[in-house]
Parts: C-alpha cells; sequence; structure tokens
C-alpha cells in the first residue's frame, strides 16, 4: 500500500513540477515579455504650458528659462517643469501650490545612485537632488484630477533669482 501511494504522490509530484516549469517558461518566453514599443517615451511637442496645465500650476509671469518635459510611460506619464523666477517671487509660488507640509532644507546633495525616471537632464539641467540647499517636498499624493503626485524643489541660481523644479505623475 505505501508503494501505490509513493508511486501516486511521485508522479504527482513530477506532474506538478512539469506544470510550474512550463507555466514559468510562458512568462520569460516570446510573447511573455514587454514589447519594446512599450517602453517610456518622451513626448513629442509637450510644452511648458501644456505641462503646466497638467500639473495643474501656474507659471509665474516673471518666469524665465521655463522648459518642460511629458514621458509616456507603461502605466503612469511622468512630468517635469523648471522655471527660474525672482527669488522674493518664490514663496508666492509655492502658496499657490499649498504644500501638506512645510518644504524642508536639504543642505547637502543626496549621495543616491539611483537615476529619477524623468530625469531633469532631459531638459539640460542638474538634478536637484545633485544640489546642495534645495528647499523640496511633497505638493500633494493623492492630487486633485488624473494627478497621482507632484513634488517640488526650490534651488538657487544665483543672489537674486531661484530655479524652480516640479515633477508629477498622472
Amino acid at each position: 500500500m505505501n508503494r501505490v501511494w509513493w508511486g501516486a504522490g511521485r508522479g504527482g509530484f513530477v506532474g506538478c513540477v512539469v506544470g510550474v516549469a512550463v507555466l514559468l517558461g510562458g512568462c520569460s518566453g516570446a510573447g511573455g515579455g514587454r514589447d519594446v514599443r512599450d517602453a517610456p517615451s518622451w513626448e513629442e511637442g509637450a510644452t511648458v504650458e501644456s505641462v503646466a496645465k497638467t500639473l495643474q500650476v501656474h507659471v509665474p509671469p516673471t518666469a524665465t528659462d521655463a522648459r518642460a518635459a511629458h514621458q509616456k510611460g507603461f502605466q503612469d506619464d511622468g512630468l517635469i517643469l523648471a522655471f527660474v523666477v525672482p527669488t522674493g517671487e518664490v514663496d508666492g509660488f509655492l502658496g499657490q501650490l499649498r504644500p501638506e507640509r512645510p518644504l524642508r532644507l536639504r543642505e547637502q546633495p543626496w549621495a543616491a545612485e539611483g537615476k529619477p525616471a524623468t530625469p531633469f537632464a532631459h531638459l539640460g539641467l542638474p538634478e536637484p537632488e545633485s544640489l546642495a540647499n534645495v528647499r523640496e517636498g511633497q505638493v500633494c499624493a493623492p492630487c486633485r484630477d488624473e494627478l497621482d503626485w507632484l513634488k517640488v524643489a526650490v534651488a538657487r541660481v544665483d543672489d537674486r533669482s531661484s530655479r524652480v523644479y516640479l515633477r508629477g505623475a498622472d
């Protein structure tokens, strides 16, 4: 009786192993992986105005050197927007955003080696994480409408001006 049970058990075990191997093989074979055409890509024709509208912000009329990009993603789209304003206007701009908490000052650049999914380098700018003395924080998560989250960072450019960095996902 033990012999019959063991034989049936072994056959059941072998069948289970073969079934799992078939399932796993199907996941990594042709058609089981992601399609290269679905890779994130930068959307052509994204403008400062279109990105600002999606991020639900108003770029100050005194802003200069405004740059924006929209990255189509697998599930969410990444949006980045940066501009320079007189340092005296930064707090007024931040007030319109109504951050969840006061922004914190990060005195040192991040030592992390990871790269952001939506890098400001795409716009020809340094990453805010690579800069010292940056005020930063979460504006909203979740946000209104389709916007999932929005973060802001502010870095001094010189004695009179600061760059505002906005990064969000929808």
